[in-house]
């Protein structure tokens, strides 16, 4: 079977990049064997008031000691920090934007959670989605796999005992499906927002919602259909973060060949103007994304 080390090369990824990819997917193993001691809840609150878990700052202090240490990376913007950490006296060309541990809350109901991570070449983390020379999430499942995209489709991989991650799928294609997500709550949802879940449940669309962004759009990637964190009244921002979590996941579901949108625009297309802007989500199928932006507000 074949590594994502040669997959990587077989694609003509740089070396540099492809020792930076590496280094995060071997991240998985200390960040799982982390679980079972880091349950708890950290005092703190993150950057957009959020209490936030054990496991969050963990996650976030390895993933940044690691990276900074690398020579690789200049730049680190992390959900769970606020300021860009600089990697002083780095020459790396890349600058990282991650979320070290999205839907850490589910790990003490052993439900599944990830790491989302967006790479630009260059000291800048303020960019359009559509110029990342790579996104990824690793997924802390029944499996740990990672799901990659360096500019040239969507592969998937899966560990393997001995650290290894081999190739289960290349370009995956996201189908148009019959399933959707969507967080908030519903009496706070826009008219647009109700309208348009009501008519994709009366045609059939079943709800799969876990509250772990990153497991919830895999699903969505591997069946189709749509994953929603929606503007609601009082919250037009919606929740979710442009730079950490829209961009990466929207880069993946756009090499599959799918859209990721705030509703009316695509979210790619989108210059972020500080770092932990947030924005509506939706993201999935290519036609329902269409479908959507298409109503009238």
């Amino acid at each position: 079977m074949i590594t994502v080390q040669e997959y990587l090369g077989e694609k003509g990824c740089e070396a540099d990049l492809a020792e930076l990819i590496c280094l995060i997917a071997e991240q998985a193993g200390p960040i799982r064997s982390a679980f079972i001691s880091h349950q708890r809840y950290a005092t703190s609150l993150n950057t957009s008031g959020e209490v936030q878990a054990e496991m969050d700052t963990w996650s976030d202090t390895h993933i940044t000691t690691v990276l900074a240490h690398s020579g690789l990376v200049s730049l680190i913007a992390s959900e769970e920090q606020e300021k860009v950490y600089e990697c002083r006296n780095s020459t790396g060309r890349y600058s990282v934007v991650m979320d070290p541990l999205d839907g850490s809350s589910l790990i003490a109901v052993n439900l599944a959670v990830g790491t989302i991570v967006g790479i630009y070449e260059g000291r800048s983390v303020l960019r359009k989605g559509n110029e990342m020379k790579a996104a990824l999430y690793l997924l802390y499942g029944p499996m740990t796999t990672l799901t990659l995209s360096v500019g040239s489709g969507v592969a998937l991989f899966s560990q393997a005992d001995d650290g290894r991650y081999l190739l289960m799928e290349d370009s995956i294609t996201l189908p148009e499906g019959t399933i959707y997500g969507s967080g908030g709550e519903r009496p706070k949802w826009t008219k647009k927002h109700t309208s348009f879940i009501t008519a994709l449940e009366a045609e059939g669309a079943k709800s799969r919602y876990s509250g772990s962004f990153v497991a919830d759009f895999h699903q969505i990637l591997r069946y189709g259909g749509l994953y929603a964190y929606p503007a609601a009244h009082g919250k037009p921002e919606g929740k979710l973060r442009l730079v950490f979590e829209a961009q990466p996941i929207g880069f993946l579901a756009e090499q599959a060949g799918g859209r990721i949108s705030n509703g009316s625009s695509d979210l790619l297309d989108i210059l972020p103007e500080e770092v932990h802007q947030k924005t509506p989500i939706y993201v999935g199928s290519r036609g329902i994304i269409e479908r959507l932006e298409a109503l009238p507000e």
